[in-house]
Parts: C-alpha cells; structure tokens; sequence
C-alpha cells in the first residue's frame, strides 16, 4: 500500500474535547507552591530532537503519524481506547486502523482492555444513568473477538456506579471502581465542610460465576477531618497518613476524589488506586476480609482498609516532606517482568500546564510516617513543552524500552530510553489509554486484517 505524504497539519481542538461524558472532571487545584531546588532540578524538558521538522508525515483519514527516527520505533500494534468514537481498535504506527471491536453500540465508560485470552473487559455506559460524574460507566462486560457478550454485570443506581477502570484477578474475579452516594446530613456528620450529598469512592471484588460481591473496600471507612471537632473523624490529619482528609477538595457537585485507575499486585495482594482529585496514588491491602477492609486491622499488612502507603503528594496529608510530584494524575501501570516492582504514571499537570511521565521504583516494604518523605524513587521521567492533557492519558513500556505515552487531547507519543522523541500521533479522538499489543500475541491470532 502507498500512503500519500503530507506535510499538513490538523490543528488540535481542546476545548471540544471538554464536554464528553466519559471524560474526567477538573477539581480545584489544592497544591501548594512548595520551594524545593531538588525538586525543580529533578524533572527537565526534554528536547532532543526538532519536533516541528518530522522526518517523515503519513496522514489517513485516522490521524497523522509523525516519523523521526523510523529505525527506533517499536513497530508493533495500540489498543486505542477512543471516546469520542466510543471505540476500542487497533491501529498501526502507520495510522492505518487494523481491526475495530464490537462495543454493541455502548458508550466507553472508561476502558476496554485485551485479556490474553482474547476476550475484551470493557467498562461501559449504563442506559439511564442517575449519576453521571466524568467517567462514569455502571456497566462492565467480558466481550468476544465478535462482540458477543459472554458475561454483562450492571453496577448503577441512584446510589452508587462503577466508573472509570476494571481489572480481571488471577482467580477470575475482577475488582473496579464504584462511586457512593453519602447524603448531605452524612456528609456533615463526617466532617465535610459543605451540605450537599458526596460521592466518594470505593473498590469491589465480584465473582463472575455468580455475580456475588465478593469483597469491599470504601474510603468513607477511612476518612479523618480537622474541620468540625463535634463531628465524626476528627483528629490531626499531619498524624495520620493512613487516612484520607474528606476536606481535602471541597466540591460542590460532590465529586471528592475522583479516583481513576486502578492495577492489582498479585504478589503482594494489593491495589494501586490513582486518586485524581487528591494528585496521589493510594495503596490499599486486598488480602483483608470485606470486615477488616471497614476497620483499621487485620489483612497481611495489619492495618484493614486503612492506605498501607500513599505517594505523589504529600500534601494531601499535610506532611510539608518530601517533593510534590503530581497534579492529577492518572493510569497507576504497575510493570511486570524484568520492570517487576516499578510503575509507569501519568502525572497531568494541570497547573503548569505540561505533563510528566513517571517511571518509579515502588518500595519493597511500606513506610508511611507522619511529617516524614514517603516518596519513591524516580527513575525515569519525560517531559516537553508540547506534552500536556489535563484529562485522561496515560504510559505502557514497549518490548524495546520505549515507552508508549497516550496524550489523551491529541494522541501518542514514542519516546524512547534517553528522551528522544521517536514518534507522534495526532488523531481525530479523545483517546482514554493506549494499550501494548504485540503484531504475534496469541490473542490477536484470529483477527482478519
């Protein structure tokens, strides 16, 4: 096939992009300016090559593929998850779209993933939702190549919805994310500071076979306030890390933390949860029973449902140590293999307007002091003044180190280990994440393309 080569370029459209439904909501920033020359030292923009002169343009009806150094480029296939489309596809680095899955005519509530078997675990939109906070879903099923629907679980009512991202265990269960609807007078007695109703978040385990909700983890169970001593959860937020400020976005709307990714670590049975609205990422231990996961013992760590480790923001907790390394956040990837014990984020940078790939090294065991630096290590980072999505996006890493970054207000970038910028994509969408997929993985075998 010849591809036509253009030097035009499609302007980027930001503000339509705003106004999906399964896009994210922006909370008020709640970072403080925090003067730290390591810090500022720590992360850089990276330039190092000329991203206005490509080597080479390929533009379809798709999108265009910026080549700069072609040689470099891992030339394997992206799962694309696409909400302005509401569409999961595959697509070359050619542009060329290769296969698009079988959604029923659902809406993207937020992600469809490739299991290694072959069938696709899509978190999408309910018909007639009651709550429709940026990202909502209230639907998750396990679909075939063919879109058939081999197993369909509808989570959604006027008190609570799955949203966002979902994740298929070991055992065959899979854990995703809900929201729930606590009323203005619980709010209150919690300690927030406004009287609407909230919607905080929380995690459960179902089990396919019987659609039994298996396991619960609730932040409401895990909150402390400084707001109101007569109130439920007071105490000295600065002292206690393991809990979760409820004042710490005051919304509104109720949309109080707004987690939006969630990875499972199958050696250590725990959940990474990356919670947005708090530009943190919160680590919750699953091997407690659903009692201990409500109180603040049990489980393999000791402490029940309580954050066995937090990091990104240390502000969140007000802890004035350590560097504060997101603003918004989103796709906690937790590497596996040779990259086993690190983990891929995408930091938003809504305030600066830039963004930041993280690559960071998790600790072996966690330490969460009060007034103390918790922070991981960083052992790799990318930025650029071009780089920014205040919503969505995230980072995988590809068989030949590079990592794959999806941009979700214009499309992917490939960087390389040393910072080079290998190739770019601009596309028509709103794109969620852009998932790995190898030309020779097995389930992928029998699509016709």
């Amino acid at each position: 096939m010849r591809f036509h080569i253009t030097f035009f370029v499609l302007s980027c459209c930001f503000l339509s992009f705003l106004g999906f439904s399964c896009s994210d909501e922006i909370a008020p920033a709640n970072l403080e300016e925090k003067s730290n020359e390591e810090e500022k030292k720590e992360v850089e923009t990276v330039d190092t090559n000329d991203l206005e002169n490509p080597v080479s343009i390929i533009e379809t009806d798709l999108g265009i593929s910026e080549f700069f150094d072609e040689a470099k480029v891992d030339d394997n296939y992206i799962l694309v998850n696409d909400a302005t489309s509401n569409s999961a596809y595959l697509m070359d680095k050619r542009s060329k779209k290769l296969f698009n899955f079988e959604l029923n005519d659902k809406r993207i509530g937020n992600d469809v993933q490739l299991l290694t078997d072959g069938r696709l675990l899509a978190n999408l939109e309910v018909d007639d939702p009651s709550i429709e906070i940026g990202g909502f879903g209230g639907l998750i099923q396990l679909l075939g190549i063919d879109g058939s629907v081999q197993w369909s679980f509808e989570y959604s009512s006027e008190d609570y919805i799955a949203h966002h991202d979902a994740e298929l265990l070991p055992n065959g269960n899979i854990i995703f994310q809900i929201w729930e609807r606590k009323t203005a007078e619980e709010a209150l007695e919690a300690g927030y500071s406004l009287e609407v109703d909230v919607f905080p978040d929380g995690i459960l385990e179902v089990d396919p076979t019987s659609n039994e909700i298996i396991w619960e983890w609730h932040a409401w169970n895990h909150l402390i306030q400084e707001h109101d001593d007569t109130k439920s959860n007071f105490g000295v937020i600065a002292d206690n890390p393991q809990l979760i400020n409820v004042n710490y976005i005051t919304d509104e709307k109720g949309d109080i933390m707004h987690a939006n990714g969630l990875s499972y670590d199958a050696n250590n049975d725990i959940i990474y949860l990356s919670a947005n609205f708090f530009s943190e990422v919160w680590v919750i231990d699953h091997s407690t029973t659903t009692e201990e996961a409500a109180s603040s013992a049990g489980g393999n760590y000791g402490k029940g449902g309580n954050l066995i480790y937090r990091f990104g923001n240390p502000l969140a907790y007000n802890n004035q140590n350590g560097p504060v390394r997101f603003d918004h956040n989103h796709y906690p990837n937790l590497l596996s293999g040779q990259d086993e014990g690190k983990m891929l984020i995408f930091s938003n940078g809504f305030k600066a307007g830039k963004s930041t790939v993280y690559e960071l090294e998790l600790p072996n065991s966690f330490e969460l002091q009060p007034n103390a630096d918790n922070e991981p290590k960083v052992l790799w980072s990318f930025t650029n003044d071009s780089l920014f999505s205040p919503k969505v996006s995230g980072a995988v890493k590809l068989p030949n180190g590079n990592r794959l970054i999806t941009e979700g207000d214009r499309g992917y970038w490939e960087v390389t280990e040393d910072g080079k910028v290998v190739w770019r994509f601009k596309g028509n969408g709103f794109f969620w994440r852009g998932y790995h997929i190898d030309k020779n993985a097995p389930e992928i075998a029998d699509l016709e393309f």
